[in-house]
């Protein structure tokens, strides 16, 4: 492990746990790194102070004022490469999901521009709740990063999930953050994400449930592993990570003519966005009228963009695409593949419980051209987003 010269920022929160964050101090420490701690008021009753700022060799800071004295939070949150909240309670969670501001660990997280990651620490009721759950998977739309939680004996004197990682599962992740950083340095990244809105009439169009979610997690991922990332989102409602360049389309012709005239200065194509297949031969231009009868609406079928890019593909390009499949799910991904001259389909089912639109976490397969499969179990959409980039990686960018 070398962090030498990394700035790595330590929000530390009121629980049990944050006896055990002067060990990850040390590590992190004698590797090289320069660590700073911010603590919530209700941490200092779990750890000192003076204990974390011995190790670290620099002042701990809890108040947003000591005397007459301003802590700024807004330069600590941009001195740091990398912002690592271990213990993370229940509490500061739901604080950082919905932006409250009460103390100075969350005025310094409220003000930072560096990557963060947390490391959750709560008893199993807790940790399992549904509002718990709702506030992890809101802060990674974010694109913040967690560390599993480990199961063992909790505070309770209960055996289950919400221990915090150990201090050295920490600190080999953190490393793992710094060795992957710029990973896709120099590389232009072209991304779709989203569904297309087919217009009918000005008011109703033709659409699927594609929430964009998949798409925002690689943005996210690839934009941390050092890439120059191009963006092109049909509409959703999330909000965009912080990319290069986001263009927002509607229907499938406009994401056929931005990519199309993006793809020759690209690196890395990957299309995760739900095109629409077929849209309205004709658009009315007012509302149509409710008619006694039937309504026929004559479907034209869309440019298929993952064929053109496929088509348009030098050698030194990669071009990844997914493949939603409700049957014959892997003979049907890697016939498309084929056919589109991808170099990677990325698989996923609707039988699949918990994994496709809307949700927060996916399950794939991975097919490339030399015929390996890579499968996944149920994962987070961030951590699907980091073994796909992994794979391309491995073995497109490893050639």
């Amino acid at each position: 492990m070398n962090l030498k010269g990394k700035k790595i920022l330590i929000g530390i929160t009121g629980s049990i746990a944050a006896y055990k964050i002067p060990s990850l101090v040390r590590l992190l420490v004698k590797e090289g790194a320069m660590v700073r701690v911010v603590m919530t008021p209700a941490a200092t009753e779990f750890v000192a102070p003076l204990a974390l700022s011995t190790v670290s060799k620099n002042d701990v800071l809890h108040l947003l004022a000591d005397q007459d004295t301003w802590a700024n939070h807004v330069e600590l949150g941009r001195w740091a490469d990398l912002f690592v909240m271990a213990p993370l309670t229940c509490n500061t969670l739901a604080k950082m999901a919905n932006g409250l501001c009460d103390n100075m660990l969350m005025a310094v997280y409220l003000s930072s521009t560096a990557p963060i990651v947390v490391a959750p620490a709560m008893d199993e009721d807790m940790w399992k709740h549904p509002a718990t759950q709702q506030n992890l998977q809101r802060i990674q739309l974010f694109g913040h990063q967690v560390i599993p939680v480990e199961t063992g004996e909790l505070a309770s004197g209960l055996f289950g999930p919400g221990r915090m990682a150990e201090p050295e599962a920490i600190a080999q992740w953190i490393q793992s953050f710094f060795s992957s950083q710029n990973r896709l340095a120099g590389k232009h990244v072209l991304i779709t994400a989203g569904p297309t809105y087919e217009n009918i009439d000005p008011v109703r169009f033709i659409g699927n449930y594609s929430t964009g979610k998949m798409g925002y997690a690689l943005a996210a991922v690839c934009t941390q592993m050092g890439a120059q990332v191009t963006l092109v989102s049909g509409p959703t409602a999330i909000t965009p990570p912080p990319v290069h360049r986001l263009v927002k389309v509607a229907t499938a012709v406009d994401m056929y003519e931005t990519c199309t005239a993006l793809f020759p200065t690209t690196d890395l194509a990957i299309l995760t966005a739900a095109v629409a297949d077929y849209r309205p031969d004709t658009i009315a231009n007012q509302k149509i009228k409710k008619q006694e009868g039937e309504w026929v609406v004559k479907l034209v079928p869309n440019p298929d963009i993952l064929k053109q890019l496929g088509a348009l593909k030098k050698a030194n390009q990669c071009l990844v695409g997914f493949a939603l499949e409700t049957e014959n799910e892997s003979e049907n991904a890697q016939k498309k593949r084929l056919a589109k001259n991808a170099d990677f389909i990325v698989m996923n089912s609707l039988r699949d419980a918990g994994a496709g639109f809307g949700s927060d976490s996916n399950k794939i397969t991975i097919f490339d051209k030399s015929g390996e499969v890579l499968s996944s179990a149920l994962l987070t959409k961030q951590a699907i987003a980091s073994l796909i980039l992994d794979t391309i990686i491995n073995k497109f960018y490893a050639q």
